[in-house]
């Protein structure tokens, strides 16, 4: 199954990405089920959000490893989506 997680930065918060983001990087990494991730970028060009492919067996764990992300424990988002979302290209 695969899970969009859709997440926007709270106001004035890049600080607090650039500082967790090795840790979330090695976390997208480390733990096998992202297919795809990358920044969203706001009309300067600055990172102001994230998206992650999930590669999981259901929501639960898609849950589960967005409620573990460094950046969730950081409080970067103001909020969190996460969508089933169905690849065709």
């Amino acid at each position: 199954m695969l899970i969009a997680l859709i997440a926007r930065d709270k106001p004035g918060a890049l600080q607090t990405r650039l500082d967790n983001r090795d840790a979330h990087v090695a976390y997208l990494k480390e733990t096998g089920v992202v297919s795809q991730a990358g920044p969203l970028l706001d009309a300067d060009g600055q990172m102001c959000g994230s998206l992650v492919v999930l590669d999981v067996p259901n929501m639960a764990t898609a849950e589960s490893w967005a409620k573990n992300d460094p950046y969730a424990h950081a409080d970067l988002f103001a909020d969190v989506q996460l969508i089933q979302w169905n690849k065709v290209i």
